[in-house]
């Protein structure tokens, strides 16, 4: 028979389908217990109110990602009836349409003020303000959207702070040998390395900033590039020549 104490537990996901618990040891279910997995946090939310559930995680980075829960099977089938018969209601589905309408005004407005943000972060030189709405857009595209997990997506910065780290991570994807270095597996190696490619980044956009000469092998200039003509391909419309190459 279970313990009190072992009513609730975190688990983590061991080798071979295995479950540890705090102190690494296998641990296995009760009896009549099934797994729900972690996607429906209405479901995972009436199971867990039972306060009889192992939650499966894992660490991964700073992040702590669920897997699911562990629960009797029965409670697991009640909570799914029930949240199944509340959704198919009309107060709910109105609700829930209300609840999309008013995260996607909250998420279209908060793309503009990440956007401007970022243009406000690279500063660049009036003649390449162009291009600094080019790069901003880009970046807002792939920092931006629910789910993405990047810097832009966290409240724990302020916006200035979340901006700038976006455009340094965007440009040491983009802009230098990043995703194909060999990086040594020793600790703090990786984050050397990023620092030293995020002065490099610096000094990049120093040149935009002072309406330096850039040349057409400039690397920032290539990416940019690059993702016209990727996004134009994507679209079916054939990419118009950057004006800015001097």
């Amino acid at each position: 028979m279970i313990r009190k104490d072992e009513l609730v537990q975190v688990v983590t996901p061991g080798k071979n389908g295995q479950l540890l618990n705090e102190y690494g040891m296998p641990v296995t279910p009760p009896a009549g217990w099934s797994f729900l997995p972690a996607g429906d946090a209405g479901i995972t939310r009436k199971v867990t109110a039972q306060k009889k559930y192992w939650r499966v995680q894992y660490k991964k980075g700073r992040k702590t990602i669920s897997k699911g829960v562990w629960a009797p099977a029965e409670t697991i089938k009640q909570a799914q009836q029930t949240v199944s018969k509340v959704r198919t209601t009309d107060a709910y589905q109105r609700k829930r349409a209300s609840d999309l309408k008013r995260r996607e005004k909250k998420q279209e407005a908060y793309e503009g003020e990440f956007l401007e943000a970022v243009v406000q972060y690279l500063n660049f030189h009036a003649s390449y303000q162009e291009l600094a709405q080019r790069m901003a857009k880009a970046i807002t595209e792939h920092a931006v959207p629910v789910g993405s997990g990047t810097v832009a997506r966290t409240q724990l910065v302020p916006l200035e702070e979340r901006a700038a780290k976006a455009v340094i991570a965007w440009m040491r994807h983009q802009t230098t040998a990043y995703d194909n270095m060999k990086i040594a597996r020793i600790k703090g190696e990786r984050r050397a390395v990023r620092r030293e490619l995020a002065q490099q980044s610096v000094q990049l956009l120093k040149a935009y900033r002072t309406g330096a000469f850039i040349t057409e092998n400039c690397p920032l200039l290539r990416a940019l590039q690059q993702a016209a003509v990727t996004k134009s391909a994507d679209l079916n419309v054939q990419s118009p020549k950057n004006p800015l190459i001097r």
